[in-house]
């Protein structure tokens, strides 16, 4: 009598587990090994968010005016979770760049440059029940990436004017 509870609950149990959804990846495996192969390489890690952003960005973008149909709003639901995830992303890394004081203002101008283009792509998108709250996620993510950016940008010049000699560092190191 034992055993077929005991079987039940472990087919309900596997039922559950399979229907549940993975997490999203926002990143492809190639995109992956890229951004590893960077390592802690500042500068190139941000811009290849950056890159990355701006292929999600044209893919949004294409994706607006085509005919309206569930499978169009799925797409784009997943295409803007997955923005948000990488802006997101992005932002974490500025963080612990800004922590570390890495000198990323040559990819700060460029950041700066792409978050205005990707925030007309957000705002230019229209409002549709299919992907809304995905959209708005991405519109608060982008917004604020360009708030951080934009103080980074003010930080890191004020810094690295008053520390000439840490101009180009990766991280700041002890001083002897």
């Amino acid at each position: 009598m034992r055993a077929p509870v005991l079987l039940t609950l472990l087919l309900l149990l596997a039922a559950s587990a399979h229907g549940q959804k993975e997490k999203r990846e926002p990143l492809t495996d190639i995109q992956q090994e890229q951004i590893a192969e960077a390592g802690i390489d500042p500068v190139a890690r941000v811009d290849l968010y950056v890159k990355f952003l701006n292929q999600r960005a044209d893919t949004i973008k294409s994706l607006a005016p085509r005919a309206h149909s569930s499978a169009r709003s799925s797409r784009l639901d997943n295409e803007l979770q997955d923005f948000a995830a990488l802006l997101d992303e992005l932002s974490d890394n500025l963080d612990v760049y800004s922590d570390r004081r890495a000198d990323i203002r040559k990819s700060l101008k460029g950041l700066n440059e792409s978050i205005q283009r990707w925030q007309t792509v957000l705002n230019s998108l229209p409002s549709e029940p299919g992907f809304e709250l995905s959209r708005q996620s991405a519109i608060e993510s982008s917004n604020d990436l360009a708030q951080q950016t934009k103080q980074l940008i003010s930080d890191q010049t004020a810094y690295f004017k008053a520390h000439k000699d840490e101009k180009g560092q990766d991280r700041a190191e002890p001083k002897n």
